[in-house]
């Protein structure tokens, strides 16, 4: 860490690049689980000491070493060298105390949530499964699609099956558990927040306990679009994550990301 260290002050101010946005709207990203968090922090107004703090799970070296990964990989800026990066600088400005309540995840903290929900956090994170499908190839793979939306399900499963792979739905919580003892088990799940009679939060939480259903890839797709929304769902194990409204290409690249099916020159960024 002691190389680290000339970098990264506590009154260091971050804001993301350009070559971020891309990052957090593109299938197969590079970025491990805590870097992807650490960016999703980073809002070109709290310092790296306000960061550190409201990184869940994760303790000041990790943060430092996250936050040292995406500089150098010029995904972030620090605020003072914002001239030098013209107008590849981006940022969304997120008022103070909006992460006051960040250790209760089921709370928005007042006035900034309302605001940022107006403006929207729109992203489509999926990580890369760590190895390509190697077996079972001759298989169609399972999505189970959970969306209490009838209309967007059918099309949602339109989508998958029109890319060769098999679906299953549910709409609520019995649902889901009988979708669940079918087998073969699902090979990827495609999970929204809002369900009438349940949290897709609270079920990702239950997925990632389970011994055997924690292996199952989980991507998110809701239109809860705030960071506040999107940290929780990748602090809790979520595979990707993708915000309402998303176009075909690219909620199918996200699963297809997940399950390790995207073509080599996608696969390497």
């Amino acid at each position: 860490m002691a190389a680290i260290a000339p970098l990264i002050r506590d009154d260091e101010i971050y804001a993301v690049t350009a070559r971020a946005n891309r990052e957090l709207k593109a299938a197969g990203t590079s970025l491990n689980a805590a870097e992807l968090q650490v960016l999703v922090l980073v809002d070109g107004f709290s310092s790296v000491k306000e960061i550190a703090e409201r990184a869940p799970g994760m303790d000041r070296v990790r943060v430092e070493a996250s936050l040292y990964k995406l500089a150098t990989g010029k995904l972030i800026v620090s605020t003072n060298d914002v001239d030098a990066m013209g107008s590849g600088f981006s940022t969304i400005a997120v008022p103070a105390g909006f992460f006051s309540g960040i250790g209760d995840v089921n709370h928005e903290a007042d006035g900034g949530a309302s605001i940022l929900k107006q403006t929207g956090y729109f992203v489509r994170i999926s990580r890369r499964a760590l190895e390509g499908r190697r077996s079972r190839e001759a298989h169609a793979p399972t999505i189970l699609v959970i969306d209490d939306d009838e209309e967007l399900q059918k099309l949602v499963k339109y989508y998958c099956k029109m890319d060769g792979f098999t679906t299953r739905s549910a709409l609520k919580a019995e649902d889901i558990v009988a979708a669940l003892r079918q087998q073969p088990l699902p090979d990827a799940i495609l999970l929204d927040v809002n369900l009438p009679d349940a949290n897709g939060f609270d079920i990702l939480d239950s997925l990632r306990r389970h011994p055997v259903l924690k292996a199952i890839p989980v991507v998110m797709f809701t239109a809860e679009a705030t960071r506040e929304a999107v940290l929780r769902g990748l602090h809790g194990g979520a595979d990707g994550y993708v915000t309402k409204p998303f176009e075909q290409d690219q909620l199918i690249s996200a699963v297809k990301a997940v399950l390790g099916l995207l073509p080599p020159r996608e696969q390497k960024k």
